[in-house]
């Protein structure tokens, strides 16, 4: 079975406050969709792969998240994780309307 790309409103653009994430469930995939304090979003997955912390509480700055439960980093665009070969995937975002749409491939 191919796969599948779905387009998800995932909340209004105010529901998110600056230098935070809040945690959703799209389909099978539990994201964590962030503001950086500059003003742009991002969506990555919300578990960290080293104990499973959630990415969503941790710490953001840099364009990076900081896992809540090891300190572990993670670019808020690409995904990437400071222990390699650690890290999360990345999805592909939009803003419409005063919405957040990702798209994430199932």
């Amino acid at each position: 079975m191919p796969d599948v790309e779905t387009l998800y409103d995932v909340c209004a653009t105010d529901f998110i406050p600056p230098g935070q994430g809040v945690s959703f469930r799209l389909g099978t995939v539990e994201m964590a969709v962030f503001l950086s304090r500059e003003g742009r979003f991002f969506a990555i997955e919300n578990r960290c792969p080293h104990r499973q912390g959630p990415l969503s509480e941790g710490i953001v700055g840099g364009g990076k998240v900081v896992c809540p439960l090891h300190s572990h980093k993670f670019d808020l665009q690409t995904g990437e994780g400071s222990e390699k070969p650690e890290c999360v995937k990345s999805f592909p975002l939009e803003i419409k309307g005063g919405r957040i749409l990702v798209a994430v491939r199932e």
